[in-house]
């Protein structure tokens, strides 16, 4: 297969994440209109998660594409297993930052730090989910093992964040 070939099906892959992500959203708009009354930006900042977890879930498909098709690119896996281990560090300090300032006073710097690890923390399934699968595909050992111990970073990053807010 040509290169502008695959190119072509992992860009109209990720243009069909958006679109079925867009039309789940806008069902679930339709769905709660009334409901949404009174409680606008709640409704709002859900509709956004949605249509994130959605684009997220249904991108794997094209992704899986572009990573088989690069299995042979000893360097692309490399820098990408370093990436991982990088996002997966940004997780970690977003744990920590929340943990040691959810309960810090407002004004104080390490309340808005912790105030915004939240967004890190709630994205760590995405993530986890992107680097198991990147160390599925890896056909080289090292990087392999890398995104695994990302993935195993990221699991672990989903689970305090679940259990901080849902374990009470």
């Amino acid at each position: 297969m040509r290169p502008i070939f695959k190119v072509g099906v992992v860009v109209l892959g990720y243009v069909a994440a958006i679109g079925i992500a867009w039309m789940a959203t806008a069902i679930h708009q339709v769905s709660t209109r009334a409901d949404a009354q009174g409680a606008d930006g709640m409704y709002a900042a859900g509709d956004m998660f949605l249509f994130l977890a959605v684009f997220g879930v249904v991108a794997i498909v094209p992704t899986v594409f572009a990573l088989y098709w690069l299995r042979s690119n000893r360097r692309f896996w490399a820098g990408l297993a370093a990436l991982g281990v990088m996002v997966a560090a940004t997780g970690i300090a977003a744990g920590f930052l929340f943990a040691l300032g959810r309960h810090a006073v407002a004004p104080a710097p390490l309340a808005l730090w912790a105030s915004f690890s939240v967004l890190r923390i709630l994205a760590a399934p995405i993530f986890t989910l992107g680097l198991l699968v990147s160390g599925f595909l890896s056909p080289y050992r090292l990087p392999r093992i890398s995104l695994f111990a990302a993935a195993g970073i990221e699991g672990a990053v989903s689970a305090y964040g679940m259990l901080t807010w849902f374990g009470h």
